[in-house]
Formats: structure tokens, sequence, C-alpha cells
């Protein structure tokens, strides 16, 4: 893992609760209320009211970070999945999320760590196959964002990078049928300081249109336990192509920037991609 705002950022809990980007770990973030920056008790603490359990069956657990060089066994992905314990460096950001996500999305982040684990360890593949599946699920794991959609042509729109199409003139239609769940722990770092520029690697989840009527606390769960099937899938997330780009502050509501046409028009945020070769993104049935 890595991290960059150890102490370049304080903890305001109060900014974390406004960001609409952030809305899938608010509800953790209350639980967290107060002056000082979460500790790693804390993140514990949360899980003794929300137990999760590695695909090995092991019940997770947030333990200090260990360096130098360690033995198999002991290093991240193995250690995770053979012990339950994720280490978790004190004081940062980047690891503070990497928690609120295993708790928010525990059946997804342990098919990730599961795969990563078989992709270390099997000899059912060759070791640039490997390589693929474990770069993909770092992706996913660092900068993924769910896209609930209800409306196949949305998704489509979204997959051929026609921004303008999507997010202006299908503006209303997108905030009633189209919903976007950040992820990726590292992008929740970028997220708390938005900027153009920022863009998440989308995986488009359909639903059902009474997706949106939902609470958020089922909501948050169904799109864990449809992540999670479609991770266990050994045909899924074998390729970065799987993903496609999504520049976030394009959504509605995300910045009061984007309440105008021509915020649409800057192509070095909103970039035509690779619509030509569109076709070969993962879509799920």
């Amino acid at each position: 893992m890595s991290g960059h705002m150890e102490n370049s950022i304080a903890w305001n809990l109060a900014a974390l609760l406004r960001s609409p980007l952030i809305a899938p770990l608010h509800p953790l973030l209350e639980q967290l209320a107060g002056e000082h920056f979460p500790a790693l008790a804390d993140c514990n603490v949360l899980l003794a009211q929300w137990p999760v359990m590695t695909q090995s069956g092991q019940p997770l657990r947030f333990v200090p970070q260990e360096y130098g060089k360690l033995a198999f066994e002991r290093q991240y992905e193995p250690r995770c999945y053979l012990s339950g314990e994720v280490m978790t460096r004190e004081h940062n950001w980047h690891d503070l999320f990497n928690a609120l996500v295993w708790l928010t999305f525990p059946k997804a982040k342990a098919e990730i760590n599961a795969r990563h684990y078989a992709a270390l360890t099997g000899e059912q593949e060759k070791d640039s196959q490997r390589g693929a599946v474990r770069d993909m699920n770092t992706l996913l794991d660092e900068s993924g964002v769910i896209v609930a959609c209800a409306e196949a042509d949305l998704a489509e729109l979204l997959r051929g990078f026609r921004w303008k199409e999507l997010f202006w003139q299908k503006r209303e239609r997108v905030k009633a049928g189209m919903g976007v769940f950040l992820f990726g722990h590292g992008l929740y770092e970028k997220a708390m300081q938005p900027y153009v520029g920022l863009t998440g690697q989308g995986l488009v989840l359909p639903v059902v249109q009474e997706f949106f009527a939902w609470p958020q606390a089922r909501q948050l769960s169904h799109l864990d336990d449809v992540l999670s099937a479609y991770l266990h899938d050994q045909r899924h997330c074998r390729d970065t192509r799987e993903l496609t780009p999504l520049p976030l502050l394009g959504m509605p509501g995300w910045t009061t920037d984007n309440e105008c046409e021509a915020y649409y028009d800057n192509e070095r945020y909103f970039r035509p991609g690779r619509r030509a070769n569109s076709h070969r993104h993962g879509k799920m049935a």
C-alpha cells in the first residue's frame, strides 16, 4: 500500500460529511465522531459492531504495519487472507479509507484479497496472466468506482466516452437512473481535495430502477453482494480494460461548476477516449 497524506490534511469530520464523493462512507465516519484522527483501535471498535470475514474464514482485524523484509505469509495480501490481519498505518488517510471500505464493502474486499492470494500462489496460469489479474484487481481496489445503472443506454454512453451527451443532455435521467459509488480507497484519499482531472475507474453494475429509492444501507449492501459475485466469477476482472475511466466531477451535483453546459467542453478532462474500442470493455449481462 502507499499513501501520501499522513500529515498533509487535518482531521475534519464536518468536511468529510459534506462531500458527495465520500457519501458511501458517511455512516461509518459518523461513528468516528471526534476531534482527532481515528486511531487503529477505533477501526477495530467498528469491526466489533460489523464483523468481517476473509474468504479463508478468518475474522478481520486491523493491526500495526510491519516493515522490513517479511516472510511470504507475513506480507500484506497473504497475511490478510491467511490470518485476517490487515496491516494499517496509524494517522494515515490511505489506510483509514482502506479500513472503511472493508467495512462498507466487506464481501467485495474479501474477494479481491482472495484473488490476489490465488494469483500469488496459483500455478494454473502463466505468470503474465497472473500479473494482469493482479493489475486489474489492484486498479479496482485503489481507484475503482461502482456505477449502479438502471438504463443500458446510459451505460453505453459512459463506455463510449460520450460525456456531454451523458452528463448534460441526459442529465435528468442520470440523476434518476445512475449512481456512482467510490470503491477504491486511494480514490477516496484524492476525493478529499477534488480537482478537475479527478478520475475513477468505473465498473458498471446493472440495478433495477427501484434501487434508487432504497435507503443507503440497502443500496450499499446490494452493491457489495453484486460486486462480490462478479469478482468471484474467474472470467471477470482479468484485464484493466474492463474498467471505464470516469471523470467524477462530471456527475450532476458533485461540483457546482458542472451546472453549465460549457463545463463539459473541456476535453482535457472529458476526453474522447477509446470510443472506437469501447466494445472491448467488460460488460455485465
